[in-house]
């Protein structure tokens, strides 16, 4: 009786290992990895030129062209730029639907206030210019050490979050989780 029991056990807990082994890896804040592979980024790069209004940006490109983006007020409540705007400022734009004709922006970053040093209860970090992350933290399980805008969304190593909100003084990154704040270290 014993041996049947013990048999029964066994197929099943082979049975669980392999119905496992075949689920996509998932990462430590629960995003799967292929998720960030496997898209394609619609990212235009570049600097908020001096034609940049309340409504309205001015991008001059990485390639040298000068685009014009209409900034509507989205539908959802989310905000379409997250950084602010300053002449000069290095932006990450994702191109909306054109309304009227006219090209809108779904989303603007501004990477010069992305970049410096954030910290939270168990995280302090410094966003580097060309992709780099600089934990200061020794004891950290999981530092994150590269960063990049892929369709507005920030990926920090293999971790995709939504930038909610970017400020002179916090950040708020948002994924499947939750809602994580960071404060700027001066």
């Amino acid at each position: 009786m014993k041996k049947k029991y013990f048999g029964l056990a066994l197929l099943s807990l082979i049975f669980l290992i392999s119905a496992c082994h075949d689920k996509p890896q998932r990462n430590v804040k629960g995003v799967e990895a292929s998720e960030q592979t496997d898209t394609k980024d619609s990212t235009i790069y570049g600097v908020c030129g001096d034609g940049t209004m309340m409504h309205s940006l001015q991008l001059i490109t990485d390639g040298g062209d000068t685009l014009a983006f209409a900034l509507p007020d989205s539908a959802d409540g989310s905000q379409t730029v997250v950084g602010g705007l300053l002449a000069g400022d290095r932006l990450a734009v994702v191109e909306g639907q054109p309304i009227d004709g006219e090209k809108c922006a779904r989303k603007v970053i501004n990477l010069t206030t992305l970049q410096g040093k954030w910290t939270s209860i168990d995280k302090n970090f410094e966003i580097l210019e060309g992709g780099e992350v600089k934990s200061d933290v020794e004891a950290e399980k999981n530092p994150w050490t590269t960063w990049k805008i892929l369709n507005g969304k920030i990926l920090l190593n293999r971790d995709t979050f939504d930038i909610d909100n970017l400020g002179s003084d916090s950040l708020y990154l948002e994924n499947k989780v939750g809602i994580f704040v960071y404060k700027r270290v001066e």
